[in-house]
This record gives C-alpha cells, sequence and structure tokens, in this order.
C-alpha cells in the first residue's frame, strides 16, 4: 500500500516593496507583490508569511492588512481591476471590487505608537483560503497607520513555502 509524505519546499521571498508606503483609510490604496507561478511547482499548497515594520509615530487602533488574490489565468494576460501581477504601488477601484476578488490572510492590529515596530503574521494556508490551490496567485498590502511605513526595505518580509505530498 502506497503511503503520502509530506514535502515542504524551501522558503520562497515573495517580492512587495512596501518601505514607505502610503497609508489609505478606505484599504483601497496599497502595493501588490510580483504574481507567483503554481503551474510548474503545483504545489497543493503554501504556506504564506511574513512582517511588516511602521514608520514613525503610527496611530494607535489602526491596522495593517494583507489579502491574497488568486487566478486561473496570469494577470499579465487578464488584469484584476488595477493589479497586473508586478510588484508595485496600486489603487483598486473600491472597497467593492476589493472585496469581490481578494481575500484577507492577515489583520495585525497596531496597538501602540511606538515608531519601527515589527508586526509578524502567518502562517497562513492559501489552499483553505480559496478551497484549493490557484494556478496563480499574490498579496495585496494596505494599511491605515497614518504615518507612512518605515523606509527600510529589509524591514518588511514576505514568504511562501510550498507543499507537495510525495507517494512512497
Amino acid at each position: 500500500m502506497a503511503t503520502s509524505t509530506i514535502n515542504y519546499g524551501a522558503a520562497t521571498a515573495i517580492a512587495c516593496g512596501v518601505a514607505s508606503l502610503a497609508s489609505s483609510a478606505t484599504f483601497v490604496a496599497g502595493r501588490e507583490s510580483t504574481e507567483i507561478d503554481n503551474t510548474t511547482n503545483k504545489f497543493v499548497d503554501v504556506l504564506v508569511e511574513g512582517f511588516v515594520t511602521v514608520g514613525t509615530t503610527p496611530t494607535i487602533d489602526t491596522e495593517i492588512r494583507v489579502y491574497a488574490w488568486g487566478s486561473h489565468t496570469a494577470l499579465s494576460t487578464t488584469a484584476k481591476d488595477t493589479l497586473d501581477g508586478l510588484d508595485s504601488a496600486e489603487t483598486l477601484v473600491s472597497a467593492g471590487v476589493r472585496a469581490g476578488f481578494l481575500k484577507r490572510i492577515a489583520t495585525m492590529r497596531v496597538d501602540a505608537t511606538t515608531s519601527d515596530r515589527k508586526y509578524h503574521f502567518g502562517p497562513v494556508g492559501l489552499a483553505q483560503v480559496f478551497d484549493e490551490m490557484p494556478q496563480y496567485w499574490g498579496l495585496f498590502v494596505t494599511h491605515s497607520t497614518v504615518a507612512a511605513l518605515n523606509s527600510t526595505a529589509g524591514n518588511h518580509e514576505f514568504k511562501y513555502t510550498g507543499i507537495k505530498y510525495d507517494s512512497a
């Protein structure tokens, strides 16, 4: 009888340059990551995790949000609203449009006015978020901290670990 063994891939960085990202009270302005193509690796799930560092004197009781999108088509072929699969600043048309295709995978509540505090999230399994692993996916990060995020690129991190099952 064949048995299955879980196989974790190496942690892989996700390009999403949120350094100095401006605040968005409505969570429609933010930064999209580079698109991840799952058609080659064919992971059955990925674990997404990372951290974001606030800037100088953020406002208390605000949020940093991480959303994920998934698609059967590359965004370079068919964009979703303003998202095109490139690591870039984007402003979505509306909160309603955002709710239609982005899934919130993390909310980090800013609980102090402490400058340069790091807020971690995850790991979050994307297959559970979408009911199966999408062929193409990416992130959208936004926040309402009033102050721009920390300006040093190395003070923010997004990564994923792919999961497969091997038969023995």
